[in-house]
């Protein structure tokens, strides 16, 4: 008799993955294409695109619905016919949730409602994704599972993500512990990679795209603070590892990078890798976001969880993700020219 967990991965016939079409969605299909039968994405593409799952490698097995998780019934109907749930659909990226806050909380916090909802209803195993900015403004050092939260004003725009996502936290684990409900929770720090788009805030994609076109690389403040950036290889490679294990169900998890960096020193092995002549322009906050904007000067994590039960660790470094988003930017169709 098997002894492998009856949500395994490998035992799914259909999986369920919100918010799909995205950047770290779209590599996350692309490592379960080889392992599942159907995968099904429901993205409304507000930030993700259909190129993102529409690639060689899905072979006509991912099917991409086009909807939002704030549908009750889609929303029902697709997670009662998955053996396995991945629900990333968020608003995200601080630009993004600066300037609409009211929509970001109320999509995040109706959509996450209606899918775990869902999941618990129909037994269906479920991994959240959640954020480190549900720590809040707490930078006190590396952060596990248990730090304190600190929050922000609620008159802070900055601040709507993090509450949208904390009740995503407290929902998976109030429907675990009451309902039994399979749910593990993971925090992402700072994810990136190729796919990752700048239109929001993304600050790898910013600023090498602004390094490949020559233009002057926007740091914002003094570039003093400090972020772990860790590739979304890695992110995908830790997400999938917490499925199979029993132990992970009812429990959160820290993913991410432990090497700090600041971000004028990021903003310098941009330049490097893309050979630019670019200079470094520093932009105060005030300029560059809406009022409600609050920035934290260090998020570091700690990682021992997943390591403990897994075995996981980030194997590349922020060299690797800002070269291949060099190369992923130069070879996407239209993209910034190759800098002198």
């Amino acid at each position: 008799m098997s002894s492998r967990p009856a949500h395994a991965i490998d035992a799914a016939s259909t999986v369920l993955v919100t918010g799909g079409a995205g950047f770290i969605g779209s590599h996350l299909i692309e490592a379960l294409v080889p392992r599942v039968e159907r995968i099904v994405v429901l993205d409304n593409l507000t930030t993700g695109t259909r190129s993102n799952v529409d690639a060689e490698w899905a072979e006509g097995r991912v099917e991409l619905i086009e909807g939002s998780t704030t549908d009750k019934e889609l929303v029902d109907r697709l997670v009662g016919e998955a053996d396995l749930c991945f629900h990333l659909a968020s608003a995200v990226g601080v630009q993004l949730v600066v300037s609409n806050p009211l929509d970001s909380l109320l999509s995040n916090t109706r959509g996450t409602d209606n899918v775990m909802s869902a999941a618990a209803r129909h037994g269906t195993r479920l991994l959240f994704t959640s954020t480190s900015e549900v720590y809040g403004k707490n930078s006190s050092g590396a952060l596990d599972e248990d730090s304190d939260r600190v929050l922000g004003s609620p008159f802070k725009a900055r601040w709507v993500y993090e509450t949208s996502k904390a009740f995503g936290e407290c929902l998976a684990h109030s429907l675990h512990r009451e309902n039994g409900a399979p749910n593990t929770v993971v925090r992402l720090f700072n994810t990136v990679g190729p796919r990752q788009t700048g239109r929001y805030g993304m600050v790898v994609p910013t600023l090498v795209r602004q390094a490949l076109e020559g233009q002057p690389l926007t740091v914002y403040g003094d570039g003093s603070q400090t972020r772990c950036f860790a590739h979304v290889y890695d992110t995908v490679r830790g997400i999938l590892s917490l499925i199979d294990p029993p132990e992970s169900i009812g429990s959160v998890f820290n993913i991410g990078a432990s090497t700090e960096i600041p971000i004028v020193e990021l903003a310098r092995r941009v330049i490097d890798h893309t050979e630019s002549d670019s200079e470094i322009r520093f932009v105060p906050y005030g300029e560059a976001y809406d009022v409600g904007f609050e920035e934290l000067g260090r998020r570091k994590p700690d990682t021992t969880a997943i390591r403990e039960l897994t075995g996981w660790e980030a194997e590349l470094t922020v060299d690797d993700a800002i070269r291949d988003v060099v190369a992923f930017e130069r070879a996407r169709p239209g993209g910034p020219a190759v800098a002198a």
